[in-house]
């Protein structure tokens, strides 16, 4: 399945005023050509009702629809496929408990992390912190966009850059060589959600 250039995660945490459908109706209205749902929910059956309703809205407008963090999750609902943390369950274990028919994103920080995702079977790898955000509590330094080119001059599948991204930088981190970039509170916490998308999707075309 084609891997698009805006990913926009819907978080419920960064705002309130809209549900996790309602993010992903608004930000594939601005231009978002894939939707991951994010949420810490533990209730599992509340992540079922939530990312069943953000399915929904994907399949309606036929855009990528991927979970974070839970395999499980993805399998439930029969998400397009899952994104995986560095500290969530192993790509190669995932891409045997999904087959080759679901799309497998893998969190990378550099280019070793780029290779072994490669090796166990990544579809497309997210790049970052590339810069610094308050969308989450970052555990490194930025990567900046050095490390974008590096990674990206190497990669076989294509490179994603998260974190800190904006209508005012996402240029910057496609230029360096990443094929998208992927956004949080840059869309989600906007006044206008589908605005935002837009002027990102118009900054990276």
């Amino acid at each position: 399945m084609h891997i698009g250039r805006l990913h926009v995660i819907t978080d419920t945490t960064v705002q309130s005023r809209y549900s996790h459908a309602q993010l992903a109706e608004l930000a594939i209205r601005g231009g978002a050509d894939t939707i991951q749902y994010r949420s810490k929910e533990s209730d599992f059956l509340e992540l079922m009702k939530q990312a069943g309703a953000v399915a929904e809205v994907c399949r309606s407008a036929n855009i990528l629809f991927l979970v974070n963090d839970r395999v499980d999750l993805c399998l439930a609902i029969n998400a397009d496929g899952v994104h995986l943390g560095l500290r969530d369950m192993p790509v190669g274990i995932a891409r045997g408990i999904l087959g080759n028919t679901k799309v497998i994103g893998g969190t990378i920080r550099n280019a070793n992390h780029l290779a072994l995702a490669e090796r166990e079977g990544a579809d497309y790898v997210g790049l970052g912190p590339v810069f610094a955000t308050s969308s989450k509590q970052l555990a490194i330094p930025p990567v900046g966009l050095e490390t974008v080119r590096h990674v990206a001059r190497v990669a076989t599948i294509p490179v994603i850059g998260i974190a800190g991204i904006t209508a005012k930088n996402a240029r910057s981190v496609v230029e360096a060589g990443a094929w998208g970039v992927a956004v949080i509170g840059a869309v989600c916490a906007a006044e206008d959600v589908a605005a935002a998308a837009q002027k990102l999707h118009c900054a990276i075309a």
